[in-house]
């Protein structure tokens, strides 16, 4: 720990933390003034004491919580810092002493150069020789360290401290990229815990409320949601209703109707009315805070990445100890003996490996996908099952009118005309999706008759006054307690859909069905995916049977899950996962244990959140689901190039060593081939980069 946090003193609206450890007085400053309720902080270098002002309601925890937070962001610096040491001495050494030995400098200025390399070679790869010298000793056999430290020491023999320096530095940089934002998840996991609030009102006796932190709220405690504000735990509404925006438990755009004896989740937003409810579940027991649990859950199950050139390497260290072994004591010939060192098949594999990997990675982000490690590419070319989240990924995630149908007497745009009369002021999606229509049908609004209010009834519909008749617009159940005319209009509609009905003058004027629109691009995804050779491809979603099965119907999938919770959606991604991999994509905070628990989990499109993104493993930052197939077929075609530079890295390499066991070639001639022959693997990987795109938009990526 770079330094603890303690409280010297507290007063309302004013505390005193000591910090013993100096920092910089400015950037610890400026980061507590931009956490909201602080007023001013002064930090003395001298006496490590912070003086905060902040507002009378913030609680000390959540100050403390800030400064640890801030102790993390400047431990994570180092850490960078001190990985990229031995990349930056490496490589300015082995430049500084090739130009120097090279040149007509003095034999006394070469000699100190060739002793600076050398130890610099020892210094930067101390923790490789450790680890391959400690695996040896402890499991009885070497990996892929041991034969790295051993081309070190076998360089340094040969006297060409370049190459161990080369070596070191390919390996540390390697290593520096896969575990590449391995240590991030903490940090975020900190984006969700924002999502919460602070305070809640407490019912106390006789009614009375009072504001209180929601760490003293307790189980079975009422508690009073207004409009706009967050509901800050799990209950059952008691009194009240209103409309609740649970977006961020179930990923649905459209607000959930509740009133009383319905369940409301914490984090979700009460967009209209007031309720009343009972508290059955607070802190991390809410289901907000268990998307939090199933994410730290999925980190520590995730397997340690276990590199395909690593575990080839392992495989051939004992064989090249063995063939050099083997040389000397036939050919009592040291120099032919180091050659089964200096020419090894490390070097080819490991860096040829890497370079594809890293050069996959690179095309992707040039076609806008981020993929955050190279182990992802491998399991992307050996999925079995792709499964969609559907709104947002599937669909847009925007409502729109799908359809209008006009009762007798009347036409399409007389229904979308009166329906836009009472919604044109109204922030629900429904609103927005007849408002578009409205104008893509270059439709004039009338204007409400003077002074003529839109009265809402929560969960119902909305009503107003036009020409001194009354406008309708809401449910079924709606129309029948104002005992509005119907008819059996609804028979025509799409079952699939979320249908409101429009009446004037207490006559039905026609219904509408609101519905979420497929992706553009979704369908030809789909498809590619299977002539990726993908079969399965299941959707997950929160909302109703109806909907996912009409969805999964038009989509062609194989099999769909309805009203899922973000724990349901994580139980049916390791359920998928037992019988083979896995890609799950979605886009909302509801989906992101489902896409921390999966083999590859990959967020989609503009609207995705910052939790869902950093739980993934891919970002793709655009709307364009095709990009998933394109994905797939890149790292098949990676996986190839991988193949394809074992088997010359195998039989190059194989060559020169048997030459240089029988004395045809040297220890130079074979290092030679060998540096060679990893050049030509390396250039093969990195022609990634360079392939074109094909003519068939069903394989995107150009096959070599």
């Amino acid at each position: 720990m770079m330094f603890g946090v303690k409280v010297a003193h507290s007063l309302p609206g004013r505390t005193r933390f000591y910090i013993p450890k100096q920092l910089e007085t400015n950037h610890i400053e400026t980061w507590l003034r931009s956490f909201p309720g602080v007023y001013s902080a002064s930090y003395n270098q001298v006496t490590g004491s912070l003086l905060i002002y902040h507002h009378i309601t913030l609680s000390l925890y959540s100050l403390k919580s800030f400064i640890h937070k801030y102790k993390h962001t400047l431990k994570q610096a180092a850490c960078s810092w001190k990985k990229a040491i031995p990349i930056i001495a490496c490589g300015t050494i082995f430049l500084v002493n090739w130009y120097l030995q090279r040149s007509s400098y003095p034999a006394i200025v070469k000699a100190l150069s060739y002793w600076v390399s050398t130890f610099t070679a020892i210094g930067t790869s101390h923790e490789v020789i450790k680890d391959g010298v400690i695996h040896v000793l402890k499991e009885r056999k070497g990996n892929a360290n041991t034969l790295t430290a051993a081309s070190i020491f076998a360089s340094l023999y040969m006297k060409n401290p370049g190459s161990a320096l080369i070596i070191t530095l390919m390996s540390t940089i390697s290593e520096l990229l896969t575990d590449y934002t391995s240590e991030q998840t903490k940090h975020y996991i900190y984006s969700v815990l924002k999502l919460d609030v602070s305070y809640a009102w407490r019912v106390k006796e006789k009614g009375v409320e009072e504001k209180v932190l929601v760490e003293d709220i307790e189980v079975g405690d009422k508690v009073v949601v207004f409009t706009g504000e967050k509901i800050p735990v799990d209950g059952i509404i008691i009194e009240g209703n209103g409309t609740a925006d649970e977006a961020s438990i179930t990923g649905e755009y459209m607000p959930r109707e509740v009133s009383g004896g319905d369940n409301v989740y914490a984090g979700s937003v009460l967009q209209s009315g007031h309720v009343t409810v009972t508290v059955e579940k607070v802190g991390e027991d809410t289901s907000l805070s268990k998307i939090v649990k199933l994410l730290e859950e999925a980190q520590d199950k995730r397997a340690p990445i276990q590199n395909i050139a690593d575990t080839v390497a392992e495989k051939m260290v004992p064989v090249s100890f063995g063939l050099a072994l083997l040389t000397f004591f036939f050919t009592r010939n040291l120099n032919r003996a180091m050659s089964m060192l200096v020419i090894d098949f490390i070097c080819g594999i490991k860096l040829s490996t890497a370079t594809a990997l890293y050069a996959s990675i690179g095309r992707a982000a040039k076609e806008g996908a981020i993929v955050k490690g190279s182990d992802h590419i491998e399991k992307m070319s050996k999925l079995n099952t792709v499964i969609l989240d559907k709104t947002g990924t599937i669909t847009e995630g925007t409502p729109v009118v799908q359809q209008v149908i006009a009762a007798e007497g009347f036409n399409q745009e007389d229904v979308i005309r009166l329906a836009a009369a009472a919604e044109k002021n109204s922030t629900h999606p429904i609103a927005d999706a007849i408002m578009k229509q409205a104008k893509d049908w270059n439709i004039l609004i009338p204007i409400r008759d003077n002074n003529a209010q839109v009265e809402t009834t929560v969960g119902k519909g909305i009503s107003t006054w036009l020409n001194g008749k009354r406008v309708i617009v809401g449910s079924l159940r709606f129309m029948n307690e104002l005992k509005v005319k119907t008819t059996n209009l609804l028979q025509h509609m799409q079952n699939d859909e979320n249908v409101i009905y429009v009446a004037y003058d207490q006559t039905l004027v026609g219904v509408v069905s609101i519905f979420d629109k497929i992706r553009s691009g979704m369908h030809r995804a789909v498809n590619n995916l299977r002539h990726q050779g993908i079969n399965d491809i299941i959707m997950l979603t929160g909302d109703k049977r109806t909907v996912a099965r009409e969805m999964a119907r038009r989509l062609k999938l194989n099999w769909y899950h309805a009203e899922a919770l973000p724990d349901d959606k994580a139980f049916y991604v390791k359920k998928y996962g037992r019988t083979g991999a896995v890609m799950m994509v979605g886009d909302g905070i509801n989906d992101a244990p489902a896409l921390a628990h999966a083999h590859v989990g990959v967020t989609m499109g503009a609207k995705r959140t910052d939790i869902a993104s950093e739980a993934s493993d891919v970002i793709i930052t655009s709307d364009n689901p095709e990009m998933l197939s394109e994905l797939v077929g890149l790292s098949k075609k990676t996986m190839n190039i991988i193949k394809q530079n074992f088997i010359a890295t195998f039989a190059i390499n194989g060559i020169a060593i048997l030459f240089g066991a029988l004395g045809i070639f040297s220890p130079i001639v074979g290092a030679a081939i060998h540096n060679a022959a990893t050049i030509g693997v390396v250039i093969n990987s990195a022609r990634i980069l360079w392939l074109g795109r094909e003519t068939n938009e069903s394989q995107i990526l150009r096959s070599a």
